[in-house]
């Protein structure tokens, strides 16, 4: 019998690497630095609904996973650039793959929230299924 993916079980990596990505905030500001160094008050004010606190911790967080660099330039004000690594930019095949899907599977008119996010956790092609009339 040939052994598939699914015999070995999910993969440590992959699971990671997922979990990084889709917490919260973590896509939008990735998605953000796409476009080159960034202040910290550029990623605030493109990221509605973050608080300061929460963007410094995702900010440790993807510099600590190597996927984030942190410059700090001289002068007054001191100005704290970030930007992706080279394992960050790595990260655009995926973002724009993910681009593409939401473009064909994603409802323009999706309920959002204040931060952007979908209110419900129902897929958007969850709507387009019928039920069948209940029997009588």
């Amino acid at each position: 019998m040939k052994k598939t993916s699914l015999d070995a079980g999910l993969c440590p990596r992959f699971q990671f690497a997922v979990e990084l990505i889709g917490r919260r905030w973590n896509g939008a500001i990735l998605y953000l630095l796409q476009n080159g160094a960034t202040r910290f008050c550029e990623l605030r004010e493109g990221i509605p609904g973050i608080t300061d606190p929460m963007l410094s911790a995702r900010l440790r967080e993807l510099e600590s996973e190597g996927v984030v660099t942190r410059t700090v330039q001289d002068g007054s004000p001191v100005r704290i650039e970030y930007a992706l690594s080279e394992k960050g930019t790595a990260l655009s095949r995926v973002f724009g793959a993910i681009g593409e899907w939401s473009h064909e599977w994603v409802e323009a008119s999706a309920p959002q929230t204040k931060a952007g996010h979908r209110s419900s956790r129902r897929p958007a092609s969850a709507k387009h299924t019928s039920k069948a009339p209940k029997a009588r």
